[in-house]
């Protein structure tokens, strides 16, 4: 149990992987709270979570919202000792067809929501306490119409090198989980809409070296253990979940020699 009597925050932590983040860190003993913008979907990760759960609607792209959620987190638990930085959003922004609204939208989610959520948690984080972003392969891949989300996974990676100098003084360790395709439902949603999981993992399964997606709890299992003491001497490092995408490109089955 390397959570037993610790307190954890995942934002977006009603689907996907953080939902299944936030139910890795209750079977390891820890209180978790999540945050999420659909009353709904929080309810539902409520019932499939139970135990000691802290459901918080919020936007973070809304100051407000964030003192307002980490009050909340505040009275409840006292102190954090994990911070999972894991809400995001996609969307596509190809160049020539693109407003600004909708380009800044994904960068004041992914980018600096990220930032004010790590700076409020702050005054709740003691000396050996963890901080864990949620990057992207989409940082490195070049693909087309995702400028935007690309801009702000490698500014997360940037930005958490920055954050583990800042903290690394005060005893908190920053790093950053890097997912490639994962099955969870973003697949689904915005401009894939009506396509299946299955489908989508089938399409692109040629161009990853294990030849599937991840599954969220794969990812989720990097994000504990970066997490936890056993990753006591990490800091600003990275541990990529994607098949062999990046590292690894050749041994995709799009280039295995029949």
């Amino acid at each position: 149990m390397r959570f037993q009597d610790k307190t954890a925050l995942v934002t977006g932590g009603n689907s996907g992987i953080g939902l299944v983040t936030a139910r890795m860190l209750l079977a390891e003993g820890a209180r978790v709270a999540i945050t999420g913008r659909d009353r709904a979907k929080l309810d539902a990760a409520v019932e499939e979570l139970g135990g000691n759960v802290l459901a918080i609607q919020a936007d973070l792209d809304d100051p407000a919202a964030v003192d307002a959620a980490f009050r909340q987190i505040g009275d409840a638990f006292g102190s954090l000792d994990v911070v999972f930085a894991n809400a995001g959003v996609s969307g596509p922004t190809p160049l020539g067809g693109t407003t600004i609204e909708a380009f800044e939208r994904i960068l004041r989610t992914n980018l600096t929501a990220v930032f004010m959520t790590v700076q409020a948690a702050l005054p709740l984080m003691r000396e050996g306490s963890a901080v864990v972003l949620n990057g992207s392969i989409m940082r490195d891949l070049g693909s087309p119409g995702a400028a935007a989300y690309a801009a702000t996974k490698a500014g997360v990676t940037g930005m958490a090198k920055v954050f583990a100098t800042e903290l690394v003084g005060r005893g908190i360790r920053v790093n950053t989980v890097i997912p490639g395709g994962t099955r969870t439902p973003i697949w689904t949603r915005g401009a894939r809409a009506g396509q299946s999981l299955d489908s989508t993992e089938a399409a692109f399964s040629a161009a990853i070296p294990m030849a599937r997606f991840a599954t969220p709890e794969e990812v989720a299992a990097a994000v504990l253990f970066l997490a936890s003491d056993d990753a006591s001497g990490m800091t600003a490092a990275e541990i990529v979940v994607d098949g062999g995408t990046v590292g690894a490109p050749f041994g995709a089955p799009a280039f295995r020699k029949k």
